[in-house]
């Protein structure tokens, strides 16, 4: 019997939990779920390599490599996060009775998650409450959505200058029948069409060919932006809309990745042996869950918050899943005077798993 995925379902999860609703719903278009009849081995058809996996129904026993067993519910807390992250390689498994797995690619869910927690920071504006307004109509428009974060340009964005993204990005309104870029002109600005509707045209043999329609969540202009050439096309509004635009330099800059000091597990363990602090900036949930030990929880939402208040004279080591939220906040620390590395891959590096 298959069961129906709500967000009811997401929102007991972690780190997903601490979603808004609208961004539940968004995710729900990307998970899938897998029916598994009892007696059978869970990961059979598909591994975990790659997704994060939940028991959102039923009870199945996992075997390690080392031997342990464990009887994983779907209304346990052991459920609520994915299986197979942080623990010695499952060797084998069994559905003890019809269950049901959740599927999200762990790319995905881990950029949202960076994301959500780093839209927490106020932004570097005189007037925090412009600040907040602003940032919220930015996250909430297509330029943010899952599908961007997933295949647009910003799905290749280092985490480290989401913020600087968020506080350099324009919003601009346009008219019906504006000319938005012309063709054979400079490139200038990148833009996203946040409301309203556009149309993409080139002259071909003296006659204006439509090429395309865009509509709001469609990017466009970065093909100049990053081949130095001129555009290549015509946009014109169809509609009066409101576009979020990013300078050219700003676009290129931001695409680079930040001079950051990494780390392996190895050497941060040796690094913590002579006094440096494992930096957990996940959510409390999961740094309960599988904490380092000794290590100190600053969500990375709250990170600006912990200036002045870590010891600028101690050595710190951040980390999270898979190094891209610790990125991002170790990048805040060092630029406020921090000595800060980031662990390497993240818990999920393979030397992290297996200590």
């Amino acid at each position: 019997m298959s069961y129906a995925l709500d967000i009811r379902v997401l929102a007991s999860l972690e780190p997903i939990a601490a979603f808004s609703a609208a961004r539940l719903r968004e995710l729900l278009d990307y998970c899938h779920t897998e029916n598994i009849p009892q007696g059978t081995d869970p990961f059979k058809r598909h591994g975990l390599n790659g997704q994060s996996v939940y028991l959102v129904r039923g009870e199945i026993e996992l075997i390690y490599l080392d031997g342990n067993r464990v009887v994983v519910n779907a209304q346990s807390e052991w459920a609520k996060h994915p299986l197979g992250k942080r623990q010695p390689n499952i060797v084998s498994a069994m559905a003890l009775e019809d269950s049901q797995l959740l599927r999200i690619e762990d790319e995905l869910l881990d950029r949202m998650v960076t994301w959500d927690q780093l839209s927490g920071h106020d932004l570097s504006m005189p007037d925090k409450q412009a600040a907040s307004e602003s940032k919220k109509h930015l996250l909430n428009s297509g330029m943010f959505s899952a599908e961007s974060l997933r295949n647009g340009p910003l799905a290749h964005l280092p985490t480290a200058n989401i913020g600087q993204l968020l506080n350099r990005i324009e919003t601009i309104a346009v008219w019906a029948d504006e000319v938005i870029i012309r063709e054979g002109d400079e490139g200038d600005y990148y833009y996203l069409i946040d409301t309203g509707r556009a149309q993409v045209t080139r002259l071909v043999g003296g006659v204006n060919m439509v090429l395309a329609d865009l509509k709001a969540g469609d990017v466009f202009g970065e093909e100049a932006l990053v081949s130095d050439a001129k555009r290549n096309a015509t946009i014109t509004m169809m509609t009066n809309g409101v576009l979020l635009r990013l300078g050219r330099q700003d676009f290129l800059d931001l695409l680079q990745e930040p001079l950051l000091h990494k780390v392996n597990f190895s050497n941060a363990q040796a690094s913590v042996a002579n006094g440096a602090v494992w930096l957990d900036v996940r959510h409390p949930p999961e740094y309960r869950y599988d904490r380092l030990p000794g290590a100190i929880n600053v969500p990375l939402n709250d990170i600006r918050s912990a200036i002045g208040v870590l010891d600028k004279d101690k050595k710190y080591i951040a980390y999270c899943q898979s190094g891209r939220r610790s990125a991002a906040a170790a990048f805040i620390l060092a630029q406020a005077g921090y000595d800060v590395e980031v662990l390497d891959g993240g818990l999920w590096s393979e030397s992290a798993v297996m200590q």
